[in-house]
């Protein structure tokens, strides 16, 4: 490969990393950008057909639309609730539990993220979990930053398993379900020790760049709380995962979590006597303009009324997820099929009833008529959540075809792997003997590029057995190490950053959004790197 076609497979990310997080462009301009300039690499440089390329757009669209009926659903369930005056009940439910916003983001963003990432996964805790935290008066950048550092670790088993099952299932050679549980028992082993921290990292960079004293100490103090919810998470996720297999930890390691870190923040468990608070100003609910423009006095209701909707989103999910019952199969069935794009062996199937967004969509519709929100002010809340998707619809329209692009260029005249391979290829070669200190970057790569730790581990989880097998490392290890760094690429991915932005209307500043994630995202990779290195090194 020629440095020519060395730097077309670094294309996508690099002009994405100067055009959206260098330059700060917003996505609307620095996507298609990104879109164009990697089209021309593909076609002069890999000499991509152009009938592939186009293809890949196409095939881009269709899954661009499902991750927008993500963010319409959870836009038109937030203003539902909010014109109903649920999400008001939501926020002072949660202030009895505790008004210190550590801890609320704590319980938020990683906990019942966590439950959000193990029941559907694919965007959903943030676009749910990121208008919550703005709801209870965090600055919306801090409450899209959180929500992303959150939805990390439990990424691994997301989507009732999904990076597991399928990702490694379908991109492993002979994958076999206890090879599976190997690896997965492989990951949390070091999850244990790795991300039980990031509760920790994520309360002190909320107090260090959003506080008002811009103090780590404030965060820092909380030490002992957030260890304890860390750990709330991780260790029953590996006690679900040896009993119940790796569809499981996620949900309801999270589920045990929230019980014990609840309990603990109402009685003031290992928590400073100080309770610390945002600035004022940021009570501010910009996110709900519309949806609060449009409320009316509502008689109070109860915290479950309240709590309702989500509980039943999540209730839904859950049962349309277990292979073990009929409705996924059910749901499924009902598929619209993209066959065979433009004459390639590209094609794009939707199956509308069975996507997240589509749960959104229905119980918010349901809830407006069972609570029994005006006619009138329904249809304004719908007509106000339309009108938020012009700028993501544009985002996505042009990064999600872009990726494709990038993943489907195996088919060129020039004789190439497709990009992705052929890059992993070169570190493979070049990284040889220090392989366990690349593994999880490349995890991370390949879920920033494709926007889901499934991908990424689908994409390069035979690199990483040959790789393994080329450098005398243990298969499972070195695969673990693959799905860590996919959840670190979580963090920084673009598809969950434009997804999480626009629910809480800071479309535009995706870069910056992108610029507070990547240094935690990082750490994660280097912590799980080193850790990797250490256990191989010793031969443990």
């Amino acid at each position: 490969m020629t440095n020519l076609q060395l730097f077309t497979t670094l294309v996508p990310i690099l002009a994405v990393f100067v055009l959206l997080v260098l330059l700060r462009l917003p996505a609307t301009r620095a996507m298609p950008l990104s879109l164009v300039i990697t089209a021309a690499f593909a076609f002069y440089v890999w000499q991509v057909p152009a009938v592939q390329l186009a293809a890949s757009v196409l095939e881009g669209w269709v899954i661009a639309f499902t991750i927008l009926m993500i963010v319409f659903g959870a836009i038109l369930l937030l203003n539902t609730l909010t014109a109903l005056g649920a999400i008001k009940v939501i926020c002072a439910g949660f202030a009895r539990i505790s008004p210190d916003h550590r801890v609320q983001v704590i319980i938020i963003a990683w906990l019942f993220g966590a439950f959000l990432e193990g029941a559907s996964g694919f965007g959903t805790p943030a676009a749910i979990g990121a208008p919550l935290l703005v709801a209870l008066g965090f600055p919306p950048m801090a409450a899209v930053v959180m929500a992303l550092l959150g939805d990390s670790a439990p990424v691994s088993f997301g989507a009732v398993g999904t990076p597991v099952v399928v990702g490694l299932g379908q991109g492993m050679q002979g994958a076999t379900p206890e090879q599976l549980q190997l690896i997965a028992a492989s990951a949390l082993t070091l999850d244990v020790f790795i991300a039980s921290w990031l509760p920790l990292l994520m309360v002190s960079l909320l107090t260090r760049f959003f506080g008002a004293n811009r103090s780590w100490r404030e965060g820092l103090v909380l030490w002992r709380f957030a260890l304890l919810s860390g750990v709330a998470f991780t260790l029953p996720a590996f006690v679900v995962l040896q009993l119940l297999g790796p569809e499981f930890p996620s949900l309801l390691g999270s589920l045990i979590g929230l019980v014990l870190v609840v309990t603990a923040a109402k009685r003031g468990w290992l928590l400073p006597k100080t309770v610390w608070r945002l600035p004022e100003p940021a009570q501010e609910l910009p996110a709900n303009s519309e949806a609060d423009s449009l409320s009316q006095s509502k008689p109070a209701m109860s915290l479950l009324k309240a709590w309702f909707p989500y509980l039943l989103v999540a209730g839904v999910l859950v049962l349309t997820r277990l292979d073990a019952l009929p409705f996924k199969a059910m749901l499924q069935a009902v598929a619209i099929e993209f066959t065979g794009l433009l004459g390639t062996s590209i094609s794009a199937r939707i199956t509308p009833l069975y996507l997240p967004g589509t749960v959104f969509v229905l119980v918010a519709a349901a809830i407006a008529l069972a609570y029994r929100l005006p006619l009138a002010q329904t249809r304004a809340v719908w007509v106000a959540s339309f009108g938020r998707l012009l700028p993501t619809s544009i985002a996505l329209g042009t990064s999600v075809p872009m990726v494709r692009i990038f993943l489907n260029s195996d088919v060129n005249h020039a004789g190439l792997a497709a990009m992705p391979k052929a890059l992993g290829q070169v570190a493979a070669e070049t990284f040889a003997s220090q392989w366990p200190l690349v593994a999880p970057f490349i995890g991370a790569l390949g879920s920033f590029i494709a926007g889901s730790s499934t991908f990424s581990n689908m994409m390069f989880a035979r690199l990483q057995q040959d790789a393994a097998q080329a450098a005398s490392l243990p298969e499972h290890w070195v695969l673990a190490l693959q799905m860590l760094g996919a959840n670190a690429g979580n963090m920084v991915c673009v598809l969950n950053v434009v997804a999480a932005v626009s629910v809480v209307k800071l479309v535009g500043r995706e870069g910056e959004v992108i610029r507070f994630t990547l240094i935690p995202a990082l750490v994660y990779c280097i912590a799980v790197a080193s850790t990797g290195y250490l256990l191989l090194t010793l031969g443990l």
